[in-house]
């Protein structure tokens, strides 16, 4: 509904588009709990949306030259469903793409970027968006503000770019999927570990991109391929307590085997030209977790080959983390204790869990249990789901001896 009526009113009203679906999901929620919740509770809150967009219409002096197409929007409405949805799916494709677009032009900082399309397109907090960039919340929110400033101010056009601006915004693109993915795979707060609506949303929304000419890129291909092999192990990653699952301990048969398969499709279909990116490699090793018949048949050695490689397009102290966990499945604890004092810029992984998790771990490894237990202690304090904080209860109490997932 955002990018749709963003299309209408011109991207420089992107807050008062916004502003429209909030009002309409309110009045969902003052109403629906007295009135009962509509047959079609997705075509109840478009009809709303065009009803409040058409009043601001007649309000305002700027928007008179839309106000025959909002109209048509509003006469087009009806009871049924296919009377309200007054879009095609096609249309509303398209304006989410521009949307994504339109969020990562060059104008925009791109650190800011990223942070407008995951609030904007995606219904990102403030909150989640800073722990996906390990900053601050007043920074995300700021970065946010001036994104939209920047929009009004250079009169970013709603549309797909072509030619090299759309490689050169293709990449930011990407990275704000895959940080929904991301959010939806391991969740930075509340009750669940997993909210598989946004991994659907992330896996839906990139292969849109991926059927679109523009973003038919191998690169779109090998994102996908990673959500699909990461999706695939998402019903075995809890269990029936929502208890969380390391890797070694999953139900490897309640795995989604098709999914897989059309994760390693998509694998294959990324090997088009000689592009490697970093979405490759983590698809690669993605791909190396799905496909081991058990935990103690996967290629740990295959897998550091492939962080290797990644290190070396992506140095961030997350990507030097998980390396150092294959670095100790490959050649031992303290080997993966040296990896992981030597990851640069560890102070930001300062407010990260997994950080003091994997440390827990490899000490367990090494049998310091004293000093495992204090990083868990720390990583305890720091995570935020129910589903995790049990887990490392459970590694703090009893010490049970293991590896990371």
């Amino acid at each position: 509904m955002v990018a749709t009526l963003t299309r209408i009113f011109g991207i420089e009203h992107l807050n008062l588009a916004e502003d429209v679906v909030q009002e309409a999901l309110g009045r969902a929620l003052q109403t629906w709990p007295y009135r009962g919740i509509p047959e079609n509770p997705s075509a109840w809150i478009m009809r709303a949306s065009r009803n409040l967009a058409l009043d601001v219409i007649r309000r305002e002096k700027v928007f008179r030259g839309k106000e025959a197409e909002i109209a048509r929007l509003v006469e087009a409405g009806g009871s049924s469903a296919s009377q309200a949805m007054s879009f095609s799916e096609n249309e509303i494709a398209d304006d989410r793409l521009r949307m994504m677009f339109v969020c990562c032009h060059p104008v925009i900082p791109p650190e800011a970027q990223v942070a407008l399309a995951l609030k904007t397109l995606c219904g990102f907090s403030v909150t989640e968006i800073s722990r996906a960039f390990l900053t601050t919340e007043a920074a995300i929110a700021k970065r946010v503000t001036r994104a939209k400033q920047k929009i009004q101010e250079a009169h970013v056009p709603f549309e797909i770019p072509v030619g090299d601006q759309l490689v050169r915004r293709l990449e930011s693109v990407l990275q704000s999927l895959y940080l929904l993915f991301n959010e939806g795979y391991k969740a930075s707060s509340g009750d669940k570990l997993v909210r598989e609506e946004l991994c659907h949303e992330a896996i839906h929304l990139t292969e849109l991109l991926a059927h679109h000419r523009p973003g038919n890129q191998p690169k779109t291909h090998a994102l996908l391929a990673l959500m699909l092999l990461n999706a695939a192990r998402t019903a075995a990653r809890e269990d029936d307590q929502g208890n969380l699952l390391r890797l070694e301990e999953q139900d490897r048969a309640r795995w989604d085997h098709t999914m897989i398969a059309r994760g390693m499709s998509r694998l294959r279909e990324s090997a088009a030209g000689g592009q490697v990116s970093e979405y490759h490699l983590q698809a690669g090793i993605a791909a190396c977790h799905a496909t081991a018949v058990d935990y103690q048949s996967t290629d740990w050695t295959r897998i550091l080959s492939l962080y290797d490689r990644l290190v070396e397009l992506d140095d961030s102290p997350v990507v030097a983390l998980n390396r150092a966990v294959a670095v100790a499945n490959v050649h031992g604890p303290h080997a993966g204790l040296k990896a992981v004092r030597a990851i640069r810029d560890r102070e930001k992984l300062a407010s990260y869990y997994l950080f003091y998790s994997v440390i827990g771990e490899l000490e367990l490894r090494s049998n310091n249990r004293e000093a495992a237990a204090e990083q868990f202690r720390k990583a305890f304090e720091l995570a935020e789901t129910k589903s995790e904080r049990a887990f490392l209860l459970k590694r703090l109490q009893h010490g049970a001896n293991g590896t990371t997932s």
